[in-house]
């Protein structure tokens, strides 16, 4: 009889173990940027997500990864509770993972550019006109509809060329759709696309060179390559080390987090 008491209270003390810790567990809710102190976020490491984590969320402990597709991943698992990406990267995340959103939050916009070594005027003024050219005369628009279509899927444009032989080497980070990303072994994306007009008209046979992104400034110096395509936002901490070329594309930062 004492020995059926002592079972039955061992057995009621673990399920009433089971209960606290379950109640212990609160559930994390993020509905916007003013939800983020103090919780662990998630970022490209390199971008202007992290910066602004570092310097504008208060007590927040901050896990970087190599591509947005990686923190999207350390989300989907816990590892984090919120990761902070560019718009429409972050849109392609949550399209192929129905397990996240984005929360409607409010960022201040930041504008991509084409990065070059400090004093190189000859290519970024021929990186300048190429831009202006496809503002002016349409195709800008058609690739942006081309790869941000508002229905359907994205049909890619035909590779441009200059039939030169002479090489010019674009560095980029290849996980940031639509921009840039691998489709099989081949590299595509607006920048992409945009890079080959860049060399079309510099009469350059264009080489995409894949890397981290938080490696592609240092590259640039080195002369590993010559000019940067990968979503990169021309900041005034950026500006110390490269020139920048005029703003092609503006976007902003949002928040994703488990539904």
């Amino acid at each position: 009889m004492k020995k059926t008491n002592l079972i039955v209270m061992a057995l009621s003390a673990l399920v009433a173990f089971g209960f606290s810790s379950c109640a212990k567990k609160t559930q994390v809710v993020i509905n916007g940027v003013q939800d983020l102190s103090g919780k662990t976020l998630g970022c490209q490491a390199g971008t202007t997500g992290e910066l602004f984590i570092q310097e504008e969320v208060e007590g927040a402990t901050l896990k970087s990864f190599k591509t947005g597709i990686d923190a999207s991943l350390a989300l989907k698992n816990g590892a984090v509770d919120a990761v902070v990406l560019d718009e429409l990267p972050a849109k392609e995340i949550v399209k192929r993972n129905p397990q996240l959103k984005i929360v409607d939050a409010e960022f201040a916009t930041e504008e991509y550019a084409i990065a070059v070594r400090k004093g190189e005027a000859e290519l970024l003024s021929a990186i300048n006109g190429t831009i202006k050219n496809m503002k002016n005369n349409g195709v800008y628009e058609n690739l942006v509809n081309t790869f941000m279509p508002v229905e359907g899927e994205i049909e890619l444009p035909q590779d441009i060329t200059s039939g030169s032989t002479d090489v010019i080497r674009m560095g980029t980070n290849a996980a940031f759709p639509p921009f840039e990303y691998t489709l099989g072994s081949k590299v595509v994306g607006f920048d992409i696309t945009l890079s080959q007009m860049i060399a079309r008209d510099y009469n350059k046979k264009l080489e995409v060179v894949d890397m981290s992104f938080d490696g592609l400034i240092a590259a640039l110096q080195s002369g590993a390559i010559d000019f940067i395509a990968s979503g990169m936002t021309a900041t005034d901490e950026r500006r110390k080390n490269v020139d920048f070329s005029e703003p092609y594309y503006t976007s902003k930062q949002v928040v994703i987090v488990r539904k």
